[in-house]
């Protein structure tokens, strides 16, 4: 072993984590360890805090650390819009973005037969039930464009078609500032499929 077993074992904790890799993970346990112990036992403690207080919310699912997520909570919110993301993380990204207003509906996955999940493993019933509440008056599916997530997309909008609600896809397409000669097929396929009306 070239290093203290304790050490040994915080690098193969922190190389477990996605994107991390050894190096990477040898890196951050030489910078806690010359961190100040005050500090190592804040970072200690806030991963032991978010294991025991966060949750998900009980009509959103996104993450919570009381029944209900701060944006569910929010008056200012707009409950005739509702957002449906695969996870937190793409949740977290859409509302640092600050353009939507709405609320959310976090699904915790895609449908994605080959690894066996299909709707019932997925927040997909408990989003029919939100909709039979009336207050809810666009759907906008923003699953990820990939085969899984537009699989669910499809899926959910075909449950929604006759709750009298507008359902919408988020557009897909060439990216802000990208060169088109590098986009693949897909992509291009999409962005002329989605294309609209200059203004």
């Amino acid at each position: 072993m070239y290093c203290p077993r304790p050490m040994f074992h915080l690098i193969q904790c922190l190389s477990a984590l996605p994107g991390i890799g050894e190096k990477t993970a040898t890196r951050l346990a030489l910078f806690i360890m010359n961190q100040p112990e005050a500090d190592a036992l804040q970072l200690a403690r806030s991963i032991l805090e978010v294991k025991e207080k966060v949750r998900l919310c009980r009509t959103c699912f996104n993450f919570a650390d009381s029944e209900e997520c701060a944006i569910c909570r929010n008056p200012a919110r707009d409950e005739h819009l509702l957002c449906v993301v695969e996870t937190p993380g793409d949740l977290m990204a859409i509302e640092k973005a600050g353009h939507f207003k709405g609320l959310y509906h976090v699904l915790h996955g895609a449908i994605a037969p080959l690894d066996g999940i299909g709707p019932d493993q997925l927040k997909i019933k408990e989003l029919l039930e939100r909709i039979s509440s009336g207050a809810v008056q666009e759907i906008i599916l923003a699953t990820n464009p990939t085969v899984n997530g537009n699989a669910s997309a499809l899926y959910i909008s075909r449950q929604l078609s006759s709750a009298g609600v507008r359902i919408t896809r988020i557009a897909q397409g060439v990216p802000s500032g990208g060169d088109i000669e590098y986009i693949d097929e897909g992509t291009l396929r999409s962005a002329f499929d989605g294309r609209r009306e200059m203004k």
